[in-house]
């Protein structure tokens, strides 16, 4: 497994670069990063209970907390802050990135949302209040 080597937030521009000790080095977007948290809220409990995030365009990320040896836990801008991204989470976020925005703008058409339109801040999925919604459980 590659261990990080660098880790900078680039605040303005809003993507964490991320660098390894294989060579590999990834800028990945806030906006990647907050729609495939790892935390419960957005995965669920199980296979089919994931949760479509909708507007995270603009996302920021206000902290970023190291969690041991083997993980970082951010905070972002719109108030989640339950998701551990371990060390090979955020290189499979590097590395298959193309992957996971195609995935990604493949379940907001799905949704409903022609082309990106889903990304857009405010943006809220059908039926849903404007509030985030989570699971219902305590965490």
């Amino acid at each position: 497994m590659s261990n990080p080597t660098g880790l900078t937030v680039h605040s303005k521009s809003r993507y964490l670069e991320i660098a390894f000790d294989d060579g590999a080095s990834f800028n990945i977007p806030f906006e990647l990063l907050r729609v495939y948290s790892p935390s419960a809220e957005v995965k669920g409990h199980g296979p089919g209970q994931e949760v479509l995030q909708v507007g995270k365009r603009e996302v920021g990320m206000t902290n970023l907390e190291p969690v041991g040896n083997y993980a970082v836990k951010p905070t972002f801008d719109d108030g989640h802050n339950s998701g551990l991204y371990t060390w090979a989470y955020l290189y499979d976020l590097g590395a298959r990135m193309e992957h996971h925005w195609a995935d990604y703008l493949k379940r907001l058409e799905a949704a409903g949302f022609p082309g990106d339109a889903g990304r857009e801040p405010g943006t809220v999925l059908p039926g849903a209040s404007a509030k985030a919604q989570g699971c219902g459980h305590q965490h």
